[in-house]
């Protein structure tokens, strides 16, 4: 089980990627614009520079869902690599079974 703290910490790196993701997809677009002008990206760079450095979507982290574990995660059920092989041998994940040959 992951520290409270840390998970807590990506919550709330969540919660200003919710908020501020759009400004900064904009912003993003009109500095990589090519047809921008050199002003325009100054601009766009100085408002990017000034929103929470959390509201990156880099900087979110992949966690399991129940232990908040950071590695061994699978995306396709958000859980880590022990809470799916419990939850698979209980047979709760629909569409998956053991391999057995």
């Amino acid at each position: 089980m992951a520290r409270k703290a840390l998970i807590e910490k990506e919550k709330k790196r969540s919660n200003l990627y919710q908020k501020h993701g759009a400004k900064r997809k904009k912003l993003a677009a009109v500095i990589k614009n090519p047809a921008t002008t050199l002003e325009e990206k100054r601009e766009a760079q100085f408002a990017m520079d000034k929103l929470p450095n959390n509201s990156s979507i880099t900087r979110m982290r992949n966690r399991c869902t129940l232990t908040g574990k950071p590695r061994a995660f699978m995306r396709m059920f958000n859980l880590s690599r022990m809470a799916f092989r419990k939850f698979a041998l209980l047979g709760l994940l629909p569409g998956v079974k053991k391999a057995s040959w």
